[in-house]
């Protein structure tokens, strides 16, 4: 059985949506341009109808993706996570015990990462050495670039 997949709320509606935008509007476009690609002639020096066959090869896979995550989804949202802990949903403060920079992740599965928004995967080094520690926890983190030294001082959900 594959894993279960994390995601907030608002992470579900965001792949429902490109889901049911592949299906409902993707879909038809590119069988569209397949069929007026054939109509173009000889197929095997055709690029337009290459071209479609790949974004259509494209769409299905990623339907295929996306159907699979969806229904292994548990919406983090509606789970009992303790709001005491570094857990996934959890927004949490860290600071760099060696520089004292302060900084803000929100703990998300890989899905829904995006380091640019301050949305880090629970399977990154920092995320998964954050997991389970409470405020006022000092955590090690090992990076390709060595040892990161951390102190959690807020989590907020």
């Amino acid at each position: 059985m594959a894993d279960e997949v994390y995601l907030s709320r608002q992470g579900f509606e965001k792949l429902q949506a490109e889901l049911e935008r592949l299906k409902g509007s993707e879909r038809p476009k590119i069988s569209k341009a397949i069929g007026e690609a054939r109509l173009l002639g000889d197929l095997s020096e055709n690029a337009e109808y290459d071209a479609a066959k790949d974004a259509q090869m494209y769409c299905e896979a990623r339907i295929a993706e996306l159907e699979g995550k969806l229904s292994r989804v548990r919406i983090i949202d509606d789970e009992d996570i303790p709001k005491d802990k570094a857990f996934i949903g959890a927004t949490v403060t860290i600071i760099d015990l060696e520089t004292e920079q302060e900084e803000e992740y929100t703990l998300t599965g890989p899905e829904e990462a995006d380091y640019e928004t301050g949305k880090i995967s629970i399977q990154s080094p920092i995320g998964k050495a954050l997991l389970g520690h409470k405020i006022d926890d000092e955590v090690e983190i090992q990076v390709p670039a060595g040892t990161l030294k951390y102190k959690l001082t807020a989590i907020k959900r």
